[in-house]
């Protein structure tokens, strides 16, 4: 029988095991953090959002430049895909409004101990506690038994991103493979440093809703929270990637009007009223809308129309990119001309990656866990094929 070795028992390691095993190899998963899957279930925390129900074109593009190698993978693991999975663990789904799909119970435990019984029946072995260390004649890990060298068939690698280090995901496989092309890690889908001044503070924690951010040509409606370090929330994440490269940051405090609309309501005469009153009753703004207003606008316009257009493109000045630890993925990490169609690695045959080790960025919204279940499966599969060819041409 064929050995295989996945490193790393995230979405995509796991995916990659199983169709490993089921394509009658021995599977191995290694594992440096104690127990697997810790990042996928931190993401339940919130729902886990696993998909999105929508057309596959407009699907495709959220990858961007990526696309192009993901498509495969994700024409044969798509939202569909992601949904029947997920029922085939005994979950059931459901899609709220936005077209993004949740399990029934929102949470990931569930689905990841149905997985594991799964995989246990197939014959796959895990070890945690298992870190790899290098490519020594072999892979050598630092194990809870000392150094083990394994000398696997065919390897999947599934080693995660550059983001939250406690969860596994610490990037440090880059400095394991000297002879691969890699582009350097950067935040994605991350929240953005702010310098606020003093009477800002009553409002951290505050969700921020009914508005809209731009960003070169970015737009995004969802909401974002104050926080003492800056800005976080779907909203700026959904903008986050043009922000990090370059695009200055406005927000829409009524994206629902025309700037016309609101030069005609803040025309309307507002006797004693202070200009701040005036605001909150003609606009229906809430404290924590005005309090971004005269964070960042003043001194205010007094005039209807210069005011207007100033809530309309109200210019958010940050501090950059809060720390990638921080963020909610990385981009960066093994550039895509390195790996084949099959996401071998070109210049180290029999050796696959899987998940968000690859270089590419998707938003949230079930982008992500979709194309890393998909990426493990199709690199899961291409291994098999390869190990096949190699037991079939050997002596």
């Amino acid at each position: 029988m064929r050995q295989a070795l996945v490193i790393g028992a995230g979405p995509a390691g796991l995916m990659a095991a199983e169709a490993l095993a089921q394509a009658g190899l021995s599977v191995l998963v290694t594992e440096a953090k104690p127990s697997v899957g810790r990042k996928f279930l931190m993401a339940g925390k919130s729902g886990l959002n696993i998909t999105k129900d929508e057309a596959f074109e407009s699907f495709v593009a959220a990858y961007a430049e990526a696309a192009p190698l993901l498509r495969p993978a994700l024409e044969a693991f798509g939202p569909e895909g992601a949904q029947d999975w997920a029922r085939g663990l005994g979950q059931a789904v459901f899609t709220g409004s936005s077209g993004r799909v949740f399990p029934v119970v929102m949470k990931a435990s569930p689905l990841l101990r149905a997985w594991a019984a799964r995989l246990s029946g197939l014959g796959v072995e895990i070890r945690t506690r298992w870190r790899w260390m290098g490519l020594e004649d072999g892979f050598r890990f630092d194990t809870p038994e000392g150094v083990q060298v394994l000398r696997p068939d065919v390897t999947v690698l599934a080693c995660g991103g550059a983001s939250w280090v406690r969860l596994g995901s610490d990037g440090r496989w880059a400095d394991l493979l000297p002879d691969v092309a890699l582009a350097p890690f950067q935040p994605a889908n991350m929240g953005f440093a702010m310098a606020w001044s003093a009477h800002m503070q009553r409002h951290f924690g505050q969700p921020v809703k009914g508005i809209a951010l731009h960003a070169g040509a970015q737009v995004s409606r969802g909401e974002i929270v104050l926080t003492a370090s800056g800005i976080e929330g779907g909203g700026i994440y959904a903008v986050s990637r043009a922000l990090r490269e370059g695009a200055a940051l406005h927000l829409d405090l009524a994206p629902d009007l025309s700037q016309s609309q609101l030069v005609a309501r803040l025309a309307r005469p507002r006797g004693k009223a202070s200009l701040s009153n005036h605001l909150r009753k003609a606009l229906r703004l809430d404290p924590v809308k005005l309090a971004l207003l005269m964070e960042f606008g003043q001194p205010l316009p007094q005039e209807a129309d210069p005011l207007a257009a100033l809530i309309k493109a109200l210019p958010l000045r940050h501090a950059g990119p809060l720390p990638m630890d921080q963020a909610i993925s990385t981009a960066g990490g093994i550039r895509l001309d390195a790996v084949d169609a099959g996401l071998m690695i070109r210049t180290m045959p029999g050796i696959f990656a899987a998940g968000e080790m690859l270089d590419w960025e998707a938003p949230t919204g079930g982008y992500l866990i979709t194309a890393a279940l998909a990426t493990g499966l199709w690199a899961g599969k291409h291994a098999a094929l390869w190990a096949r060819d190699q037991g079939a041409a050997a002596p």
